[in-house]
């Protein structure tokens, strides 16, 4: 595994360790201007990613959630730059169940090629180098890979159903269903303990980026509707409906 892979997890750790600093806090929660909820441990998180990755790569750019956006004008010339999402699913955060996750991805032409989603509360990280995956726990470090199963589990959101999922679900047939929140979705596809995930309502680049890299690393496919890859090299912050299936 890359000495860089190695480094942007121990990054995602600390950051962990400041969301969960927040966790069992009276933690203050604004609105942001899309009526998304943002969190001291939000920011905390964000604060502890952009220190790291300045000292790692200060030749690489970021693109965080909670920091200012930089505009297309600028980003269109990016060949590379970091993408990511310092607590993804802070729904699940605020309701103290678990789910949310910190997302850090690596993107290159337009793809995602090194990742790590760590989910503090679970003491689980998933770490990814474009060809190879591994899940990470107490016990140690073990390779994933996606598989395929007689009656497949579809995976959905916890916090963001979506009216386009039942007609996806009965056309698919027999299936188990099964709900999380962040980007733990691509993560069991990536384990084999689901088959397909259709996100059939809005997400943003930084819910994904992570999460898709370790999704594909593990022999996952994640297209648009339309069959083509979903990439970042775009204006438009918001993603196309997408499916990580095999």
């Amino acid at each position: 595994m890359s000495t860089r892979l190695e480094s942007i997890y121990q990054v995602a750790l600390e950051a962990g360790q400041a969301i969960m600093d927040c966790y069992h806090s009276n933690v203050q929660v604004e609105a942001k201007a899309d009526n998304s909820p943002v969190t001291e441990a939000d920011l905390a998180a964000n604060a502890v990613i952009l220190r790291h990755l300045s000292e790692l790569t200060p030749e690489i750019p970021v693109l965080s959630e909670e920091s200012a956006h930089t505009e297309w004008q600028e980003r269109q010339h990016w060949e590379t730059f970091w993408l990511v999402d310092p607590l993804d699913g802070t729904k699940e955060f605020l309701r103290r169940n678990g789910e949310f996750t910190v997302n850090i991805a690596l993107i290159q032409a337009g793809k995602p090629v090194l990742a790590v989603v760590h989910a503090p509360a679970l003491d689980k990280t998933w770490l990814a180098d474009g060809s190879k995956a591994w899940l990470q726990t107490k016990a140690g470090r073990e390779p994933i890979r996606a598989r395929t199963a007689t009656i497949p589990t579809v995976v959905g959101s916890r916090s963001h159903p979506s009216p386009d999922m039942a007609a996806f679900l009965e056309k698919l047939g027999q299936h188990k269903m099964t709900e999380v929140g962040s980007s733990l979705k691509f993560c069991l596809v990536a384990e084999g303990r689901a088959q397909f995930y259709p996100r059939l309502g809005p997400t943003m680049m930084w819910d994904t980026a992570a999460g898709q890299c370790v999704a594909e690393s593990a022999g996952a496919r994640v297209t648009q509707l339309n069959g083509e890859p979903l990439r970042y090299d775009r204006e438009d912050l918001l993603n196309p409906y997408f499916l990580v299936a095999l």
